[in-house]
């Protein structure tokens, strides 16, 4: 038992002490938490095996830190990701309230008479985020998608040829396939982590246009001033804990982070304009290149262009 508990101590100061090279408050505070809740777990397991194998996940995130701490950008931004909610527990603590709408009627089972068998309900929070370009890995979505998802197939539609000739799709697959469908795509979704709310309705970015909720929903980090001090880190990086990681190292890292944290905003209806929910980033957000709506096809005009662009360039 001592033994047991001196293991743990030592990996637990190990821990505080890579804590304390992290160059923000607020950095420090999150894996504090995350070290005590670690440690904690695994001081209380009495299971040897399960207990090493909490300690094993105590020591990567350790590493982790260290490499950050040292100047890893990947790690940092590993870091990063796991104190913003990109990824992890948190990531989930932040979806949760936005993958279900309880302003809206829950829709009619696809199998008459079973529960258990009604499709996923999009919700307005989602079906913006998902349709937006800024808060996703890959490509958005379009409306489309998420009423009929392209991993069924045509036969689904009981109005399509397949459905005629084939005979109707099974109920039980659609409904499988439509939940598949509205869990691989909500966890390619960077979540927000607070939704804001505009009087009146500007020209705006991507997003959804549907109609006014009773309420706007609170989520994690509303009425707090994370999001408002992690951009001000993006200006004036100040390292507050000592650790050598130069400035401007810092600011790329956090304006990495800004172009996967959406800003989720809620504009008022107006006259003859219903409300809706806009996604954009910061200001100072460095967004990924493969990450963003593709450019546009090229027209004949732009295909002819080039091959007299190209062969202007030959004869030179």
């Amino acid at each position: 038992m001592k033994h047991r508990q001196q293991a743990i101590a030592s990996v637990y100061r190990s821990y505080l002490r890579e804590i304390r090279r992290l160059p923000h408050a607020y950095l420090r505070r999150v894996f504090r938490l995350k070290a005590e809740d670690g440690c904690r777990a695994a001081l209380l397991t009495k299971c040897d095996e399960r207990r090493t194998g909490k300690l094993k996940r105590v020591s990567k995130t350790i590493q982790q830190l260290r490499a950050a701490n040292n100047g890893n950008h990947q790690a940092f931004n590993r870091i990063l990701d796991l104190a913003y909610g990109r990824v992890g527990r948190l990531k989930w603590e932040l979806m949760e309230p936005l993958l279900s709408d309880p302003n809206v009627p829950l829709p009619p089972p696809i199998i008459p008479s079973k529960e258990s068998s009604r499709p996923p309900v999009y919700s307005q929070e989602l079906t913006a985020l998902l349709t937006s370009g800024l808060s996703r890995r890959k490509r958005p979505l379009v409306p489309g998608d998420l009423s009929f998802p392209p991993i069924l197939p045509e036969r689904a539609d009981p109005n399509s040829s397949d459905a005629q000739i084939l005979g109707p799709f099974s109920k039980r697959r659609e409904v499988n396939a439509r939940w598949k469908y509205f869990g691989q795509e909500w966890k390619k979704v960077f979540p927000p982590l607070q939704i804001s709310v505009l009087p009146s309705r500007k020209v705006g970015d991507q997003g959804s246009d549907l109609g006014t909720p009773t309420a706007v929903r609170k989520i994690s980090f509303d009425g707090t001033t994370v999001l408002e001090e992690l951009v001000q880190l993006t200006t004036k990086p100040k390292n507050t804990s000592g650790a050598f990681l130069q400035r401007r190292w810092l600011r790329r890292r956090y304006q990495e982070l800004l172009g996967r944290l959406p800003i989720l905003t809620f504009i008022s209806a107006q006259t003859k304009k219903p409300g809706g929910f806009s996604v954009s980033l910061a200001p100072n957000a460095l967004k990924a290149r493969s990450q963003g709506r593709s450019l546009p096809c090229a027209t004949d005009e732009d295909v002819a262009w080039n091959q007299k662009a190209s062969g202007e360039h030959v004869r030179h």
